[in-house]
């Protein structure tokens, strides 16, 4: 219902109070849930601030006495519970708070279920996919810690780290690592350390405790905070049998602090011995090598063209005059073979030569035309001939 006001006909604030009081009084009594910070008791009356896990918001519950003792087991700081309330009003304070009509406190395996849950939508979501994790830096400059105030935790990782490497350095960020203020206070680290250049790994850590003790490291506000961090987070949390969703998103889990330290931080020694082992096996193989071609030049060196050139040049030249005196041999063979042949040849052609016919007395009777004349009979008297001797010729003509 509304009413209709003007600067000349306001309503008086008691009228006011009184509609928002019948307002919230018709909620009636609903059930809800939260987080128990603030806890005290005055007289018959127990005080409380119910806290949303997720979101900063909170609201103030008054609970009878009786009510809060009869809630098994008896809630605490920082316990999850689920609580009947009734909406209350206070006309004369304007103020408002929750009156509690039964209290329970949420159990472990409802807890666990919830969780569960949570982990499938992450998983669903891709927050939990190995592809997403990032590889740590072999030896980084600066290492934000996100820890408890004075924890163990703390020391084990400072403590350790600077053990295997002394020159490392630290950015710590002391929070509440369990309890109402954890989520906020841990996220709100996680987002400064991540905003600041130098750091290049962040670690989580928080010693071991009970499953309420380790919620808000499931919790879903906190665990997007990680999967947005542009720098790898490893999570040290608890003990080895812990697993808070934390670890899941984490770019490495570590199974304790101490573990933590390790997987950060390389070992000074080991790494020395690394660096001697690979020097020494690198001196190994580059004496071998040296080894291998002293040996071939030795052997190369030992040739005889190298160890006495002088006596190879001569070897050549000996060659060279041997294959001389062969060509020299060949080529006068061949030409005495020639002049032989061509003797020969000479000899048969004067052999067979017609003028070595007319040195031995006979004559070759030709017409002038140069035909020989065969027969006498061929030739008709008063024929011109010429009578060819050996070194002369002679022209006749016949006769009857």
């Amino acid at each position: 219902m509304t009413s209709k006001t003007t600067p000349e006909s306001p309503l008086p604030i008691r009228t006011v109070l009184q509609m928002v009081g019948g307002w919230i009084g018709r909620l009636g009594t609903v059930w809800v849930e939260g987080q128990i910070t603030d806890l005290s008791a005055r007289g018959g009356t127990v005080f409380l601030t119910l806290r949303d896990p997720v979101a900063n918001v909170s609201a103030r519950v008054t609970a009878p006495r009786g009510v809060y003792e009869a809630a098994e087991p008896r809630p605490t700081d920082g316990a999850r519970v689920v609580v009947h309330v009734k909406p209350d009003f206070w006309v004369n304070k304007g103020s408002f708070a929750f009156t509690a009509m039964e209290i329970r406190p949420v159990g472990v395996g409802e807890l666990l279920a919830r969780l569960e849950r949570l982990r499938r939508l992450l998983a669903t979501e891709g927050l939990f996919n190995a592809d997403r994790k990032r590889r740590l830096p072999f030896l980084p400059g600066t290492i934000g810690l996100v820890c408890g105030r004075d924890s163990a935790a703390e020391r084990d990782v400072l403590e350790n780290s600077r053990r295997r490497w002394p020159a490392v350095r630290f950015k710590v960020e002391e929070v509440a690592v369990q309890g109402p203020y954890a989520v906020g206070e841990v996220t709100e680290a996680l987002r400064k350390l991540d905003a600041d250049p130098e750091v290049e790994v962040i670690v989580v850590a928080r010693g071991g405790g009970s499953l309420e003790d380790l919620l808000p490291f499931s919790d879903e506000t906190l665990v997007r905070a990680v999967a947005a961090c542009r720098t790898p987070v490893v999570s040290a949390i608890g003990h080895e049998q812990d697993s808070p969703l934390l670890d899941l998103v984490a770019d490495v889990r570590a199974s304790t602090p101490t573990d933590a330290a390790k997987k950060v931080v390389p070992d000074v020694g080991e790494q020395l011995t690394l660096v001697r082992q690979l020097r020494d096996r690198g001196r190994r193989v580059l004496n071998g090598w040296l080894d291998r071609e002293m040996s071939w030049l030795t052997s190369v060196r030992s040739r005889p063209s190298l160890a006495d050139p002088v006596r190879e040049l001569e070897r050549r030249a000996e060659q060279v005059d041997a294959l001389r005196e062969r060509a020299r041999r060949s080529l006068t063979g061949s030409l005495d073979r020639a002049s032989d042949d061509l003797t020969h040849l000479r000899a048969r052609l004067v052999a067979l030569s017609p003028a070595a016919t007319l040195e031995r007395g006979y004559a070759i009777v030709q017409h002038p035309s140069g035909e020989v004349v065969r027969l006498a009979k061929d030739v008709p008297p008063g024929t011109p001939l010429t009578i060819r001797l050996s070194d002369d010729r002679l022209s006749v003509r016949t006769e009857d």
